[in-house]
């Protein structure tokens, strides 16, 4: 079982009326939420928590989750509005631009934190920017890194960063208690001191870093060394979700194999990694060639 921890949200995706006037239409998004939903759809257990709106959105975020095969079970609803994303595509690739005070999953806070029953948690994307839910989050990791297998991928949106000195304390301690870290050539950047992924690397820490490269591939950086794995071809519609895509192949890979642990993951081979992130390669393929995220059910791979 795997528990995805993290932001639930509305993409306002920009479309064309019947009568040629530009327009927005609702899908359920978010980072976590979409790699949610991927896992789902690989068929792996999989747990969603957030904080959701009882609003009408919220409810299109909990039916998409259950027709993916994701348990909400542990998410925390109140009657706070639901986060929106307006999104802008320019050449295929997603800028946001982000409406969260005072929102259910924005002011999600530790005292509603679930028990956790799963095997491996997931964390990342806005929700670990902006307080009180980032800190919650921070908390959840503290409580399961010693147990847990734990992967972050903090998809780092410079614009939505009002607070960079207090998000960098807390993705450095999040980081810090990770097995697994999924990040972008765009997030090393943005890490001032982090220019090296094998950087992130330590004994008590990380295992596993995987620097994903968009159509060049993925390249994995363990203790033993480094390695590439090669994109998938696809005709690109979009990027939204892809990252988020690969990340559930990657962990639904680690399942199959039997190595969804820390000792798993420790003692994972080199062919072992390679073979899941082959797959989040082939589930982000798909992705990318369809318009927004909409991830690949197991039979389409």
């Amino acid at each position: 079982m795997i528990l995805c921890c993290g932001e639930a949200l509305i993409d306002m995706l920009p479309r064309d009326t019947t009568g040629g006037e530009a327009a927005f239409a609702p899908y359920a998004g978010g980072a976590v939420f979409n790699t949610a939903i991927a896992l789902g759809r690989l068929e792996s257990q999989v747990q969603f928590f957030s904080g959701l709106s009882s609003d009408l959105f919220g409810q299109q975020l909990v039916n998409v989750l259950h027709e993916s095969r994701v348990d909400t079970a542990p998410c925390h609803i109140s009657d706070r509005p639901t986060t929106l994303a307006f999104v802008r595509l320019v050449d295929g690739h997603a800028t946001y631009a982000f409406y969260d005070e005072n929102t259910a999953g924005r002011m999600l806070t530790a005292d509603v934190l679930p028990q956790v029953t799963a095997d491996a948690l997931f964390f990342g994307g806005i929700s670990l920017v902006v307080e009180p839910c980032g800190d919650a989050y921070r908390s959840l990791m503290q409580r399961n890194a010693d147990q847990k297998l734990i992967m972050i991928d903090p998809n780092i949106r410079p614009g939505f960063i009002t607070d960079e000195a207090a998000y960098r304390a807390r993705l450095t301690d999040m980081l810090g208690m990770s097995d697994i870290v999924k990040i972008s050539d765009e997030d090393l950047a943005w890490l001032q001191g982090k220019t090296d992924p094998a950087a992130l690397l330590t004994d008590g820490g990380p295992q596993v870093v995987l620097l994903t490269r968009g159509a060049d591939g993925v390249t994995i950086y363990t203790r033993y060394g480094a390695f590439d794995v090669a994109a998938q071809r696809a005709e690109v519609v979009d990027t939204v979700g892809a990252g988020d895509t690969f990340n559930a192949g990657f962990l639904a890979g680690l399942d199959r194999a039997g190595l969804l642990s820390k000792d798993g993951v420790r003692q994972a081979s080199a062919d072992d990694l390679r073979a899941a992130a082959t797959l989040g390669a082939q589930a982000a393929a798909i992705t990318v060639s369809r318009a927004g995220a909409n991830p690949p059910w197991s039979h389409e791979l």
